[in-house]
């Protein structure tokens, strides 16, 4: 992923600041004494020095729900949101040479808070939200001097680059929706037991869910328990649920502006309770 991330930084620079006929170089290796002596053509080095998890974008939510319209649902954690950090320094023969290819970075990442769409591999095309650059801010690389004794080199004047990425550390989980649920109510001998309760005299409710397919606009329709006389909720995408019913034959009836449209029974419990209308 870090790859990745940074060869869409290396063609955002070729073309921003614009880089022609490969005047010069951009490297991401340390910038290290031994390193830098071998250089002989102005070179842009991006190295990466930290990364860190950004609390402050941290989400409480734990989970996150996607409805497909096969009646699947894949459940994926929250991402992580990382801030990763970068030191850019300019590499050249002059300190006029390097302050102007550091200007000319500078300016083109300026242009850009969000690294481009179009320059994104596909490992990073399926962010949840445009991935994030601050430059040159002056809470970052509050230490410059401490990096550079690391790396046994001289201090240079460098540009604090931090770009967020979302990272989903869990592997998404798809599972066919619930459409009934069990509840067994009984007294028991022992009330802290964690067992499931199977007597025979247990009261048994149920929970169903289904949906209604149809072309007319759901703010038009009604449905309704015939016998609880009860207007059942009907929620985004004709989803719908109904509560502590018992095993048995119940009517639905729907209707449109008002109008009974269309009765029809279902049993309880079944697999399927969606509707046609």
């Amino acid at each position: 992923m870090f790859h990745d991330l940074d060869e869409a930084l290396r063609q955002l620079l070729i073309r921003e600041m614009p880089v022609k006929n490969g005047e010069i170089d951009i490297k991401f290796d340390q910038p290290k004494r031994e390193w830098s002596s071998r250089l002989n053509r102005p070179t842009l080095n991006i190295f990466l020095y930290d990364i860190r998890e950004n609390f402050k974008l941290r989400q409480s939510q734990q989970w996150l729900v996607e409805r497909k319209p096969d009646g699947s649902v894949v459940q994926r954690r929250t991402p992580v949101r990382l801030d990763v950090h970068y030191l850019i320094t300019a590499w050249a023969s002059t300190p006029d040479d390097e302050h102007n290819l550091l200007a000319r970075a500078l300016m083109a990442l300026f242009r850009q808070p969000h690294l481009p769409a179009d320059l994104l591999p596909d490992s990073l095309k399926n962010q949840p939200m445009p991935i994030a650059m601050q430059v040159a801010q002056h809470d970052m690389l509050q230490n410059p001097v401490d990096i550079w004794n690391a790396l046994d080199n001289e201090v240079r004047p460098a540009i604090a680059l931090t770009v967020t990425l979302s990272l989903d550390p869990h592997q998404s989980l798809t599972a066919p929706l619930v459409r009934t649920r069990e509840l067994r109510i009984a007294r028991s001998a022992q009330p802290a037991a964690r067992a499931p309760v199977e007597r025979e005299d247990a009261d048994v409710f149920w929970t169903i869910g289904g949906a209604i397919h149809t072309n007319k606009p759901l703010a038009d329709l009604e449905l309704i328990l015939v016998e609880r006389g009860l207007q059942v909720p009907i929620q985004e995408e004709g989803r719908f649920s109904i509560s502590r019913l018992q095993a048995g034959v119940y009517t639905l009836e729907i209707r449109v502006n008002g109008d009974r449209v269309q009765r029809c029974n279902i049993t309880v419990p079944a697999p399927d309770y969606d509707l046609e209308v």
